[in-house]
């Protein structure tokens, strides 16, 4: 199960605040006043990487586990939504056409679902991972 969850380092800028780096993610370098708030921008900045990848057709490397002073850090939720369908029909084999066809829809609904900046409607991207064979899990961890 891919849990979209990528270990970054947070490290002491000579200015004050954190410079973040992901080693799975080279695109992703951020930068937060504090610590919380270096994560909530590695956050954001996983979700424009995330949306590179999508759009350039990138498979999403595997995530690495978490080694001493990294956090697992995930993009928002629709985002990984939207990956997980992503992903799913990379495996799969199956082009945005034949999902649609699938789904009973117009291409550019599916071509929506896959925009990471289109709003699209959670049970509408489990329908299409669930056409795929798959199964969207959502899932609760402590802050």
């Amino acid at each position: 199960m891919n849990r979209f969850q990528y270990p970054v380092l947070l490290a002491a800028a000579e200015e004050g605040g954190f410079v973040v780096t992901c080693r799975d993610l080279p695109q992703l370098v951020t930068q937060g006043e504090s610590e919380p708030d270096a994560l909530e921008q590695a956050a954001d900045a996983m979700d424009e990487v995330f949306a590179t990848y999508m759009i350039e057709g990138i498979d999403f490397p595997e995530p690495g586990k978490a080694k001493r002073r990294e956090h697992l850090v995930s993009p928002p939720a629709e985002t990984m939504a939207k990956a997980a369908l992503y992903v799913a029909m990379r495996e799969a084999g199956i082009s945005k056409l034949q999902l649609a066809k699938r789904l009973g829809v117009d291409e550019k609904e599916v071509r929506r679902l896959l925009d990471p900046h289109y709003g699209s409607k959670l049970p509408r991207i489990s329908q299409a991972i669930a056409a795929l064979g798959q199964r969207l899990v959502i899932g609760l961890e402590p802050a």
